[in-house]
């Protein structure tokens, strides 16, 4: 698919319609309203589009005062904010298309459009894929205009600057690229500008579709972009300099570039003291790496080094597997299919039928699976304990690339044991080492070395000692706070004092 303009072939312009076909097709909508007001005005709009309080209590009354008067004068008079003036079929359609309500006047070849878009939202909620112990509870909404209220809340400054797109030839979406003027560098942030206005596609409904639009490996299993639903994370992550992607109609952010450790790193860490945090981001890349390799290593080990295994476990594993028809990789593949099974269901149905069907599921056919000969108990519970694992990863699209790795780590494990683990590893690791995101390195700081990013890379050290910001970054504004102060403390006063 195509998604990019030819910018080499610009419009004709010959398809541009004239007002009355423009009025004539919207009037084969059922929802769209024409009438004439006081027999000089003629009022337009799209009832399911606006808010009709607005129509009659602001726009209505205003036209009945004195039918002679220009479309000049009434823009001037009308208690509504940015009313337009206009000829231009282009904004016409737009407007119109957009909550405007449309007033003509006879001999006159422009319209008076004035904004009345009814805001239907939802309440903000609390996090539902990032829910955190500490910390806030707001979570973005479907509405562009709160989100951006949630940003400004937490970054007041005038240096936060919002770039407005749209995108889409049928959806016309509405996509904004933020940052904070003076730290985010210039070239990242045109460079996001520069692929979304580049886009051509008839439909963009979330910011996963900008995402996957604007990667800089479409073609990759890893995501190279963070998508999260929590303003703070978002705020956080605009005072290091990077930027933030925000869609009309979508309840998440996409923000870059970032590095693969971001994605095992959760905002909650910040809330927490810096021991504990680094506990968990050290578990969390445990978890990683036992969910991707535990299930293959125990098919190389069974299938081509079993003299590896201790003569203790050896007994165990033997006894566990007496009876089962089917070498390890097929029994690995049947309970590795059957978690995905569960999970995909679980996370189909209502929440409650879900954690039913995922949590008695799983025990049921566990036990029926190993009762019936089909698999060995203890590769249920290593198929368990590695899904188990691959929860712990806090950013939700790195979760289901971690899920699709251990299939083909299991089938180089088949082929040729713990070498071929070893190969699929280097295959993977060459991978990463030629991904970028935004043009920055993807695994950074690890390569190439930054020692000042470990600071907040694989742990995080306390916030005295990150006097400065990410260098994958390249910001205009390194420093983020001179770090002298702090050690310089004033002596305590006596109380007598």
């Amino acid at each position: 698919m195509n998604w990019f303009r030819n910018k080499s072939k610009p419009s004709s312009g010959k398809d541009e319609l004239t007002l009355k076909e423009l009025l004539s097709k919207c009037r084969a909508s059922k929802d769209f309203i024409s009438f004439e007001q006081s027999d000089v005005y003629t009022v337009s709009y799209y009832k399911s589009m606006v808010d009709t309080a607005t129509v009659h209590r602001d726009v209505l009354p205003i036209l009945n005062l004195d039918p002679s008067q220009s479309l000049d004068y009434l823009k001037k008079i009308l208690p509504v904010e940015s009313v337009l003036v206009t000829g231009d079929i282009t904004k016409i359609q737009s407007r119109l298309l957009n909550g405007n309500i449309l007033i003509q006047k006879p001999l006159t070849n422009k319209c008076l459009l004035v904004p009345a878009v009814s805001k239907e939202k939802r309440q903000i909620t609390i996090p539902e894929n990032e829910y955190t112990v500490l910390g806030p509870k707001e979570s973005f909404v479907e509405s562009l205009e709160t989100n951006l209220n949630l940003l400004r809340k937490r970054l007041p400054i005038p240096e936060l600057y919002v770039k407005e797109l749209i995108v889409g030839r049928l959806t016309k979406t509405k996509v904004v690229v933020v940052y904070i003027e003076g730290i985010a560098n210039e070239d990242i942030v045109n460079t996001a500008i520069d692929r979304i206005s580049n886009i051509d596609i008839d439909q963009v409904i979330d910011t996963t579709y900008i995402t996957q639009m604007i990667e800089d490996n479409n073609n990759s299993v890893f995501p190279q972009l963070i998508e999260t639903e929590r303003p703070d994370r978002v705020a956080g992550v605009l005072s290091e300099g990077k930027i933030a992607i925000l869609c009309d109609g979508s309840p998440s952010a996409v923000t870059g570039p970032t590095t693969l450790v971001e994605f095992f790193s959760a905002f909650e860490d910040y809330f927490l003291t810096w021991h504990v945090a680094s506990f968990f981001r050290l578990i969390r890349l445990f978890a990683v790496s036992f969910s991707v390799l535990s299930t293959p290593l125990y098919v190389a080990v069974l299938t081509f080094h079993f003299e590896m295994i201790p003569e203790d476990l050896l007994y165990t594993l033997i006894s566990s597997r007496s009876g089962i028809p089917f070498p390890p990789i097929i029994e690995a593949i049947i309970l590795e299919l059957t978690i995905e099974l569960l999970r995909e269901a679980g996370s189909r149905l209502p929440s409650k039928v879900g954690q039913t069907i995922g949590i008695v599921g799983g025990i049921v056919i566990g036990t029926a699976a190993v009762d019936a000969g089909l698999t060995s108990n203890v590769l249920l519970i290593v198929v368990a304990l590695a899904a188990l694992a691959s929860f712990t990863t806090p950013v939700y699209k790195m979760s289901n690339t971690i899920r699709l790795l251990r299939f083909p780590f299991l089938l180089s494990a088949q082929l040729l044991g713990l070498m071929g683990i070893a190969i699929c590893f280097a295959f993977i690791l060459v991978h990463l080492l030629k991904l970028k995101s935004f043009g920055s390195p993807y695994i950074g700081p690890v390569y190439p070395l930054r020692l000042r990013d470990l600071k907040d890379a694989l742990f995080r050290l306390p916030f005295s000692q990150q006097t400065v910001r990410p260098f994958t970054v390249l910001s205009e504004k390194p420093v983020r706070f001179n770090h002298k102060h702090h050690a310089e403390k004033q002596p305590d006063k006596d109380i007598d004092e």
